[in-house]
């Protein structure tokens, strides 16, 4: 089964439209303000209309204000809400029941331990989106560009549908599709020439990694 793939902090129009191109299940637009992928919710909105109908549209928040998301709400109209925060599980409840859309809660992990807080947002959460805990220090919960040990997956259970992030590019995502159980991949920083700036070749070479770890196993004797 081909994985899902998402494309997170675009910003212009070439690179949704390559992204597109090049079959992306999924487009986040990000809301963190200290990101350097940061976007404001008009332009967005614009973007969005791009992929709308092609690609489910992911709005990326972090412990997001209802301010927050009635603006993003009504600029960009997301298919996905995407909480990359501190977010418990009453307050994705809350927000599932305000603005009726789908819920995919960011889980930071490191060790074992992490994947424990898991439990809680099962029926709750409508997907995970499991990333690598920032580095001491760092300002952002995502787009560090680093990875976890992809092995501690194994602890979950099918219960739980999950999306992975954390460092991938098209030197690794390979390794983490065959180690894993995602039906999903998400990168950002992987695709970038410089943060916040993705790069057209970069999104073309990690699609092409991601279609030959995809390609079938030759039959034996062949």
């Amino acid at each position: 089964m081909n994985p899902d793939i998402k494309i997170c902090g675009l910003k212009t129009p070439e690179t949704v439209d390559r992204a597109l191109e090049r079959g992306a299940t999924h487009i986040g637009f990000n809301f963190f303000e200290k990101s350097p992928r940061y976007i404001e919710p008009d332009l967005a909105g614009q973007l969005a209309e791009r992929a709308r109908g092609k690609a489910q549209i992911v709005a990326v928040t972090v412990n997001p204000t209802n301010d927050d998301l009635d603006e993003i709400m009504s600029l960009v109209r997301p298919d996905l809400l995407q909480l990359h925060g501190n977010e418990s599980p009453e307050r994705v409840l809350t927000i599932k029941a305000v603005y009726n859309v789908p819920v995919m809660k960011a889980m930071p992990v490191r060790d074992a331990d992490d994947l424990k807080r898991v439990e809680a947002y099962i029926g709750i959460a409508d997907r995970f989106l499991f990333d690598a805990k920032p580095p001491a220090g760092a300002e952002l919960p995502g787009g560090n560009g680093v990875s976890f040990d992809w092995s501690l997956m194994s602890w979950l259970d099918d219960r739980v549908d999950y999306m992975l992030s954390g460092g991938l590019n098209k030197d690794n995502v390979a390794l983490a599709l065959t180690s894993t159980k995602a039906t999903g991949i998400d990168t950002s920083s992987g695709v970038e020439s410089a943060p916040g700036v993705k790069d057209l070749k970069k999104i073309d070479q990690f699609f092409d990694a991601v279609a030959e770890a995809c390609l079938p196993e030759p039959a034996a004797g062949s």
